[in-house]
């Protein structure tokens, strides 16, 4: 069997006025997502005015479920702060994976801004920061898997009468295991 060698990641940032674009090379996956996600966050916090996150994705070279989380994770902490992500230049690989897990929608839903701060809602308003999953326990917590568990967990996507559960087992409506 023949085994091809990962394509180097790297990331390019390139902040402008009210804008970051982010261009991804290489495999997004288990070994580089968190590089992409801690990038995205730390120039957020640097740059407060920004609008628009775009992720260029021209030279990205393969996607696993992981890139897909930090996709997920970044989404989150851009709607939180009321900027819009954008993914531009899509290659077919991640396409592929958008449209299996029916989450390009969700990702580059505009974003909303509201008029009590710079970030949109205030830390603490309804709803604030969890992209429309409920808060069934009443502490803060979204009662389903953390953040960056991927598509459906508790992120508010899953639009399916099946799940999974928390050990990994698929659900019925009902949640039997």
């Amino acid at each position: 069997m023949t085994s091809f060698p990962p394509y180097e990641f790297s990331l390019s940032i390139h902040p402008e006025p009210g804008a970051l674009t982010v261009r991804l090379a290489g495999d997004l996956d288990y070994d580089t997502s968190d590089d992409l996600v801690d990038a995205v966050t730390e120039h957020m916090a640097a740059h407060a005015r920004l609008y628009d996150v775009r992720l260029d994705f021209r030279e990205l070279t393969w996607i696993d479920s992981a890139g897909l989380s930090a996709l997920l994770m970044i989404r989150r902490r851009t709607g939180a702060a009321g900027v819009t992500l954008h993914l531009d230049n899509r290659p077919t690989v991640l396409n592929r994976l958008l449209d299996m897990t029916n989450v390009l929608d969700h990702l580059t839903a505009p974003a909303t801004r509201e008029a009590d701060g710079p970030h949109g809602a205030n830390e603490g308003d309804v709803g604030s920061g969890n992209d429309g999953a409920a808060d069934t326990e009443g502490d803060g917590s979204l009662g389903g898997a953390g953040e960056g568990g991927g598509a459906g967990a508790g992120d508010g996507t899953s639009g399916g009468d099946a799940g999974v559960t928390a050990g990994g087992g698929a659900t019925d409506a009902a949640g039997a295991s």
